[in-house]
């Protein structure tokens, strides 16, 4: 690591590094952005070393973030069909580290798939869960549900249920902060490395939280927060590729 770290990257609206050699790619769709504010001290010893809450104004989120993964490819190969498209739900906080790199990262990820669920948590040590998942919609109004099958706490679930607004022609400061992440930290075989990722820019529009019903925080060990959630956030997707984990030097994995 570096002596000296460096001051966090810009928050920018498109990835500030190409992949041109993606490990996976994937689609994003149907997104429901739900988010607290948190004080940084209340989440930083959740973060893998050699990261730190990424702020805004002195304050960090929580994220409960709800989508459908499309068609999951490794590599150039065309995107899997079944095994690759399911549900997900993921519980993510804001981190930098001292390469200046913002990212995310996953406290839990709740997904409908066993298989990629042991992959995610075998190859990229993600927290990944096994869950009875759905995504419904109907005309405006969509429904986000899951329960906790394996490996628990069994009980941990969630209802989020939307109705999606106007689109945003020009995000704020804080949507750009939210949804600008080019990549995730995670202890990779316990070292904390960089996941990095580069995808159009969102096009988000405003939403409307009807009801959120969910004890994935705290069963992801984030304390829940109080009040109503500060932004949320609906997004139809956009096309992902994932590059080559990096470790804390910023080299590239073998």
């Amino acid at each position: 690591m570096p002596t000296t770290p460096q001051p966090p990257e810009p928050v920018t609206p498109h990835a500030p590094r190409a992949l041109p050699r993606p490990l996976l790619t994937q689609q994003w769709l149907d997104l429901a952005f739900v988010h607290w504010a948190v004080a940084p001290d209340a989440v930083a010893g959740l973060l893998p070393e050699g990261t730190v809450p990424d702020v805004l104004d002195g304050v960090t989120y929580v994220g409960l973030v709800a989508f459908r993964m499309h068609r999951v490819g490794w590599l150039h190969s065309p995107g899997v069909p079944y095994l690759g498209t399911f549900p997900e739900t993921n519980v993510r906080l804001y981190s930098v580290d001292a390469h200046g790199r913002r990212g995310v990262v996953f406290r839990s990820m709740d997904a409908a798939r066993l298989v990629p669920v042991l992959m995610g948590r075998a190859a990229f040590r993600l927290p990944y869960t096994w869950s009875r998942m759905d995504v419904r919609a109907e005309d405006d109004v969509i429904t986000y549900t899951s329960s906790r099958r394996w490996p628990g706490p069994r009980g941990a679930h969630s209802r989020i249920v939307l109705r999606r607004g106007a689109p945003i022609g020009e995000p704020t400061g804080l949507e750009h902060f939210l949804t600008a992440r080019w990549g995730m930290h995670n202890a990779f075989f316990g070292r904390t490395g960089y996941l990095p990722n580069d995808h159009p820019g969102w096009p988000l529009h405003r939403a409307r939280l009807l009801a959120c019903e969910e004890n994935l925080l705290e069963a992801a060990g984030v304390a829940a927060p109080q009040g109503e959630p500060v932004s949320v956030l609906y997004s139809p997707g956009v096309p992902v590729r994932l590059g080559r984990p990096a470790r804390p030097a910023g080299i590239p994995t073998p």
